[in-house]
C-alpha cells in the first residue's frame, strides 16, 4: 500500500513540476495546487498508514499501553491545507489581475509590464 502511494506521490510531483514550468499562468496555478497536494500526501505517507487506536492514555499510566495513531502528521497536514489554500487564493487573484491588466495569460507576452527604458529581461539561460 505504501509503495503504491509513494509512486502516486512521485507522479504528482512530476506532474506539478511539468505544469509549473509551463508558459501559461493557469497551468502554473494548477501545478502549484497539485504540488501542495503532493506534499500533503507525502506527509501522510510518512506518518504510517496502519490503522491504530486513538492516542488516549488510560488512568494511572504515563504512556499508552498499545500502539497508537501518530497525531503529528495529521496536524501538519491540516496546517499545510490552510497554508496551501491561502497561497492558491493569493496566486489566483494575482493571475486574474495580471490577465485584466495585460490581456494575456502567456508569460512570454507579459513583458509589457517591464519598463521600456530598462534592458530586456533574459529569455533563457
Amino acid at each position: 500500500m505504501e509503495v503504491a502511494l509513494a509512486i502516486l506521490v512521485g507522479c504528482f510531483f512530476a506532474l506539478s513540476i511539468y505544469l509549473i514550468l509551463s508558459l501559461h499562468t493557469i497551468r502554473i496555478l494548477l501545478g502549484i495546487a497539485i504540488l501542495t497536494n503532493a506534499v500533503n500526501m507525502s506527509i501522510f505517507t510518512a506518518g504510517r498508514l496502519t490503522r491504530e487506536v486513538p492516542p488516549i492514555v488510560p488512568d494511572g499510566s504515563y504512556v499508552p499501553l498499545e500502539a497508537t495513531a501518530n497525531p503529528l502528521p495529521q496536524a501538519l497536514i491540516l496546517t499545510a491545507i490552510v497554508i496551501s489554500f491561502s497561497l492558491f487564493a493569493f496566486v489566483l487573484v494575482l493571475v486574474y489581475r495580471a490577465y485584466q491588466e495585460l490581456g494575456t495569460d502567456a508569460t512570454t507576452e507579459m513583458v509589457e509590464a517591464e519598463p521600456p527604458h530598462e534592458p530586456a529581461t533574459p529569455r533563457g539561460y
